[in-house]
């Protein structure tokens, strides 16, 4: 039960496409007018041990292209049946409030965090027919979490194409690879641009002085 537990883990990480990479990058503006990451709800599903996982999933930037948020709703048959929703957010955060979970302006639920990496949190609660339920009828959800200052720091997102994903099929194994190829890109070109504008700005350091 252990090992299917980190697996679970595991497997909510790598379906964030990239959280962990992205989750403390700062894109320069000229770099989010040439690239911009896949966004809305999609399902993916895969077999891993004795078990089917399908994680129907979203990930959320800001506007500067940091990635904030990234939600999992994610369903395992086989061995072992569970039904989890997790949500996974940078580091810096209290952990004692937890993360606050809203669908309009409904009663906020709290997820307790359960697991933390170097560069990211993964808070979790199981994953109802009423949750679901909510997010289908629902317009908006907003989760909310508490960064080092006690400062909290709500997150929109928006419910359209929810159902649709959960419902309908996964997304083929090349529409996958495709979206974890812009992501891959939009990693690079942001890296590439971090790195020309840094070394300017060193230039015109030595220059001053």
């Amino acid at each position: 039960m252990k090992s299917l537990r980190t697996d679970l883990y595991r497997a909510s990480v790598l379906a964030a496409g990239a959280l962990g990479v992205l989750a403390t990058a700062t894109v320069p503006s000229s770099a989010q007018q040439q690239q911009q990451l896949p966004k809305g709800w999609f399902k993916a599903c895969a077999k891993q041990e004795d078990v089917d996982i399908c994680n129907v999933q979203n990930i959320v930037s800001a506007s500067t292209g940091q990635v904030v948020t990234g939600i999992s709703l994610l369903e395992i048959k086989g061995k072992v049946n569970k039904k989890v929703f997790q949500v996974t957010v940078p580091t810096g955060r209290l952990v004692p409030p937890g993360i606050g979970l809203q669908v309009d302006g409904g009663k906020a639920q709290k997820l307790d965090y359960v697991l933390c990496f170097p560069d990211r949190c993964i808070a979790e609660a199981p994953l109802s027919d009423q949750l679901v339920a909510s997010f289908k009828k629902g317009s908006e959800l907003t989760l909310t979490s508490v960064n080092s200052q006690n400062q909290g720091n709500p997150v929109k997102v928006s419910l359209s194409g929810f159902t649709g994903a959960f419902d309908g099929p996964p997304m083929q194994q090349s529409d996958i690879e495709d979206r974890q190829k812009k992501l891959q890109e939009f990693v690079a070109k942001n890296n590439e641009d971090f790195a020309k504008k840094l070394k300017e700005e060193q230039e015109k350091a030595k220059a001053g002085n």
